[in-house]
C-alpha cells in the first residue's frame, strides 16, 4: 500500500510538469472576439508593430475538403522583408521557418492564436545570427497576441 502512494503522488505530478517543460517554444492566446474580428485586429497589430502580412492562407477549405468539420482557420505569414532577406543569407537553415507564421482558429465563439516562439529560431541558427533579434520577435508576438487578446 505505501509502494502505490508515492508512485501515484508522482504520476500526478509528472502529468502536470510535463506540458509545461514545453509551454516555452510556442506562444498562444484565447480572445473573446469571433473570427472576423480577431483577424482584423490580429493584422492591424502585426502592421502597427511595424511587420508586414506577407500572405494569409486558408487551411479550413483543404480540412473541409478532406472531410473533416472546421472553423474558420488561417495561417498569417508576417515579417520584415530586410530581416528575413538577411536571416535567408547568413542563416539558410532557417528558410522552411520563414517568414514567422501565427496559426489563428474559431474555437466556437472565441477564436485562438498560436505561433513558434521564434527563440527557437536561435537555436537553429546558431552563431550565424544575433539572438537578439529573435528575442525582440517574441516580445513584439506577445504584445500582438496581447493586443487580440484584449481587444473588445
Amino acid at each position: 500500500m505505501s509502494l502505490r502512494w508515492p508512485s501515484a503522488v508522482l504520476l500526478w505530478v509528472l502529468q502536470f510538469m510535463v506540458p509545461y517543460a514545453h509551454a516555452e517554444d510556442i506562444i498562444m492566446t484565447r480572445s473573446v472576439l469571433p473570427f472576423p474580428e480577431a483577424m482584423l485586429v490580429l493584422q492591424d497589430s502585426i502592421s502597427a508593430h511595424g511587420y508586414t502580412v506577407s500572405r494569409v492562407q486558408r487551411v479550413d477549405v483543404g480540412l473541409t475538403g478532406k472531410g473533416y468539420q472546421t472553423d474558420k482557420y488561417r495561417i498569417v505569414f508576417a515579417g520584415k522583408i530586410d530581416e528575413i532577406r538577411m536571416l535567408t543569407e547568413h542563416a539558410p537553415q532557417l528558410i522552411p521557418y520563414l517568414p514567422p507564421k501565427i496559426a489563428i482558429f474559431a474555437e466556437g465563439e472565441q477564436t485562438v492564436l498560436v505561433t513558434i516562439n521564434p527563440e527557437i529560431y536561435a537555436d537553429i541558427a546558431g552563431n550565424a545570427v544575433d539572438p537578439v533579434m529573435f528575442r525582440h520577435w517574441e516580445s513584439d508576438l506577445r504584445s500582438i497576441f496581447h493586443d487580440v487578446n484584449t481587444a473588445r
